[in-house]
């Protein structure tokens, strides 16, 4: 008579067995083609040999793909950083203090194909005082940039400083980087406002890395921070 197993074997025990013996398909060798598996790119069986195969292809695939992805990023760093150092090399090549403004929002256009950028200072030296850049700026929008410790990036859900972009409606994405006296460090209060928008609601998205924007706000901030007392 056979008594029935009190625990009966199950599927984890067998690969539990399996992956702490390796040499059980040693011992074993005419298993691995004996066995038999469904291809999943075919209808036909394939031996276990085989499909071992396939699966490596596969994970070589996926390898060459995220090797690929990385050249590409690395190849768009490396355009990326040579378009920052040409513009801040353009920014300290004896452009007077009151074009500022106008040649960074313009440069940013050019340079990092943004759509649209706006651009707000407050607290400046008196002969700056009346600039177009230091007009129509509410106290909640300052109180706002202060706030920020970081660009913020998202989605355009009624911000009021997009109202300083030429076609607010436009924007469904924003960039939204402080200006900062000592911006490097971190320190300092925010004296302005920098808006990157876009009509594609993915350009500024709330999962992409802000490095290169911290980047963009510290020379901006050092470059306009000349118009303050």
């Amino acid at each position: 008579m056979i008594t029935p197993l009190h625990h009966p074997i199950t599927e984890d025990d067998i690969a539990n067995y399996l992956g702490s013996t390796p040499d059980f398909f040693e011992r074993h060798a005419e298993l691995l083609s004996a066995v038999h598996l469904s291809s999943p790119h075919s209808k036909r069986a394939v031996s276990l040999q085989e499909r071992q195969a396939e699966m490596l292809r596969e994970k070589i695939k996926a390898l060459e793909h995220r090797i690929m992805d990385m050249i590409r990023h690395g190849n768009e760093n490396l355009m990326l950083s040579d378009r920052l150092l040409r513009w801040s090399r353009g920014l300290i090549q004896g452009v007077p203090v009151a074009a500022l403004p106008d040649r960074i929002v313009s440069d940013i256009q050019t340079q990092f194909s943004v759509p649209q950028v706006g651009l707000r200072l407050w607290g400046l030296a008196t002969e700056h005082a009346q600039a177009p850049c230091a007009q129509g700026v509410s106290e909640d929008a300052r109180q706002f940039a202060q706030s920020l410790n970081e660009p913020f990036c998202g989605v355009n859900t009624g911000f009021e400083v997009a109202n300083w972009l030429p076609d607010p409606a436009a924007a469904a994405s924003l960039a939204l980087l402080p200006l900062r006296v000592n911006a490097a460090e971190g320190l300092g209060p925010v004296f302005g406002l920098l808006v990157l928008a876009s009509p594609d609601s993915q350009r500024f998205n709330s999962a992409m890395g802000t490095d290169f924007l911290e980047r963009i706000a510290e020379l901006t901030s050092a470059a306009l921070a000349r118009l303050r007392p």
